[in-house]
């Protein structure tokens, strides 16, 4: 089977990419190590990628999140031309966090919908396949003609918020788009939902805030896909605990933490924050607990490979 695979990453993802491939050695016991891969840049920012190993007629993974800035997306477009160019058999593309996906649908006149176009960008790159995980809109998927495997992180989140044993539970979302989502883990945990309702003045910032449903007395998860600035996560957390709750741990996939949301974070009063790593964070803040889904998309890798199911893995769907 190794000889067939073989696992690349994107200059920002070679953490992961290493992750992965350490998680196919230790935990599924196949002896593959990443990839050779070189990234040439020029003076004017341009750069082009060069595969420095033979991967004619091998199934080829490239992971690369396509966070900003856009040189990730870009680089990964390039890794996947490169990898049809010199004769893989097929070519699927790993994102672990999928960038752009805010821009999912024409809200208001005259907007691109850039997760279409992105997936458009992918698709006529080359990728046979795309693995991805909590995509902040699942229509995405159909916004690809080519299969995608849509993973989901509360098959890592469930089990450590268990390991928490907390009682008096209630699964909470900051807006009414995560409804869904939020909806799954509190069935799973039998909890009751609480639903914020937000009014933005402009992208990135929240006008107006107010919590539905009961929170006081309760240890809050609030769940989202992602946080940008933090200012939506902070103030739900903190409007939450303004209504009685005991505490607030926010439970969000993708770390894209822009300024100042580290700061947001470690002033807010949220007792944690828990993220993924499909996002390298490397900020300093005590609220900030990272799980590791390597070893998920490890396994996904290898069930793809030899034609398996990948759903059983999930613990919610």
């Amino acid at each position: 089977m190794s000889s067939k695979l073989k696992v690349f990453a994107g200059t920002k993802s070679l953490y992961f990419g290493e992750a992965v491939c350490k998680s196919l050695r230790e935990d599924f016991n196949h002896e593959i190590d990443l990839g050779k891969m070189k990234v040439d840049h020029f003076a004017d920012g341009e750069f082009e990628v060069s595969y420095e190993e033979s991967i004619r007629g091998c199934e080829v993974y490239l992971v690369q999140s396509t966070f900003p800035n856009s040189d990730n997306l870009m680089e990964l477009l390039l890794m996947i031309d490169a990898a049809k160019r010199a004769s893989a058999k097929s070519v699927i593309a790993v994102i672990p966090y999928f960038g752009w996906a805010r821009q999912d649908r024409k809200d208001k006149p005259r907007v691109s919908i850039a997760a279409k176009l992105v997936a458009d960008l992918i698709t006529a790159a080359g990728a046979n396949r795309v693995i991805t995980m909590d995509l902040h809109a699942d229509q995405i998927q159909g916004f690809f003609n080519i299969p995608l495997d849509h993973l989901y992180a509360s098959t890592t989140f469930v089990p450590y918020l268990e390991s928490l044993k907390l009682k008096d539970l209630v699964v909470a979302t900051p807006d009414v788009g995560g409804a869904k989502r939020a909806n799954k883990l509190a069935k799973y945990f039998n909890a009751p939902l609480i639903l914020c309702h937000k009014q933005r003045a402009k992208a990135n910032v929240v006008e107006k805030m107010v919590v539905i449903g009961e929170v006081e007395g309760k240890n809050v998860i609030l769940l989202d896909d992602m946080v940008d600035t933090a200012g939506t996560i902070t103030k739900a957390a903190d409007l939450m605990m303004e209504h009685g709750a005991k505490s607030v741990r926010a439970v969000c996939s993708h770390a894209i933490m822009s300024d100042p949301a580290t700061e947001r974070i470690q002033n807010s009063r949220i007792t944690e924050i828990i993220f993924t790593n499909s996002i390298p964070y490397n900020r300093d803040c005590d609220k900030v607990k990272v799980l590791n889904v390597a070893p998920m998309f490890a396994r996904t890798i290898l069930s793809v490979h030899s034609n398996e199911s990948i759903s059983e893995h999930y613990v919610i769907k």
